[in-house]
């Protein structure tokens, strides 16, 4: 019989406990890497917390916004650039703030389209390894260093979603919510697909969901999907305002004492410096 030979041991965790990488891992990749010590990850929890306040305080006072989702890899000669700057300057004349990402492609061509026409544009900008620059045409710009925390900012203020082509993180926005609308934990908001080719595709996934029972019907009649940005403006404005009215409800007015009157004397006097 030939000798047995057992499978190499694992190598011991690095720094002694699994998931934690200290000395190679930057601070927000050491936060998803499993348990950690016990004063890094209370740091992590306070940090947190004060992203959400810097968060929330920033936007308080945004009014009623649409978010366009989108790749940052659209340069503006694509015709899915043109498609998101129009859509951002019909929803910005129906009287809507657009909020993105805050970065280059789709999400810049949205800012733009707002801005073409005076409208309200907001930014909630990631901080990277490698840079995602902010975008030249937000009025409003806030950098959250978790995704979790900017993809609630995005969804917390918005009335309606307009997702056009993406990558993973336009996928990930995309489900996380309709997955929110179909839990109730998100009332029924609006969310267009522009992009009928490009989307085909993941459409007939969803049928094939639906035909597995694993969706319900009254989960597609979320979506409408069109490449005409007249459509989905219309659509959303009517939806959108039947539903909410012209507002987010009783009017929130800024106090003193949380230094919300002062930011808006600054920016009326300097404006976003």
């Amino acid at each position: 019989m030939d000798d047995f030979n057992p499978e190499p041991m694992p190598p011991e965790p690095v720094g002694g406990q699994w998931g934690s990488r200290p000395e190679t891992a930057p601070e927000a990749t050491r936060f998803l890497q499993g348990p950690q010590s016990r004063g890094f990850e209370l740091g992590q929890a306070v940090r947190v917390f004060f992203e959400l306040v810097k968060g929330f305080r920033k936007l308080h006072f945004v009014g009623p916004c649409v978010t366009v989702f989108g790749s940052a890899r659209f340069a503006e000669d694509h015709p899915y650039y043109e498609t998101s700057r129009q859509i951002g300057k019909l929803l910005a004349g129906r009287g809507f703030t657009v909020m993105t990402g805050g970065g280059p492609g789709v999400m810049e061509a949205a800012n733009r389209g707002a801005k073409d026409i005076g409208g309200r544009s907001i930014g909630c900008n990631i901080i990277l390894p490698k840079e995602q620059k902010p975008n030249d045409y937000l009025d409003t710009m806030v950098e959250f260093r978790h995704f979790f925390v900017r993809k609630l900012m995005l969804i917390k203020y918005s009335y309606a979603f307009v997702v056009l082509p993406g990558g993973f993180g336009t996928m990930d926005e995309l489900f996380e919510v309709l997955t929110l609308i179909q839990t109730g934990k998100l009332e029924d908001v609006p969310v267009a697909l522009m992009g009928v080719e490009y989307y085909r595709p993941g459409v007939e996934m969803l049928r094939r969901m639906l035909d597995r029972k694993t969706i319900d019907p009254a989960d597609l009649n979320k979506l409408v999907i069109t490449d005409d940005p007249g459509e989905v403006a219309d659509w959303v404005t009517e939806v959108a305002m039947k539903q909410f009215g012209l507002s987010y409800g009783p009017k929130v007015k800024p106090r003193w004492w949380l230094g919300e009157q002062f930011g808006r004397w600054w920016r009326g006097r300097f404006g976003n410096v």
